[in-house]
């Protein structure tokens, strides 16, 4: 797994919506380059607007991630 090691944790920037029913995207810098994800919110009923700060609290291989605000 390598570079991908140490996910849960990491913070990344919305750049398509997050929210209940809705899978976005975030782009998250691991293996010395920046790569997009799959992500859900990790709190039933969250919303994360393009733009937004997140960090991830769950990974699960190979691209999918769940994440919560990074900030408040």
């Amino acid at each position: 797994m390598g570079g991908m090691s140490g996910m849960v944790g990491k913070r990344g920037k919305v750049t398509g919506g997050i929210g209940p029913g809705l899978v976005g995207e975030v782009m998250v810098q691991v293996r010395g380059g920046v790569e997009a994800f799959l992500a859900y919110p990790a709190l039933p009923g969250e919303n994360h607007a393009v733009g937004t700060l997140v960090v991830i609290v769950e990974y699960l291989p190979p691209r999918t991630v769940y994440v919560a605000a990074a900030f408040g």
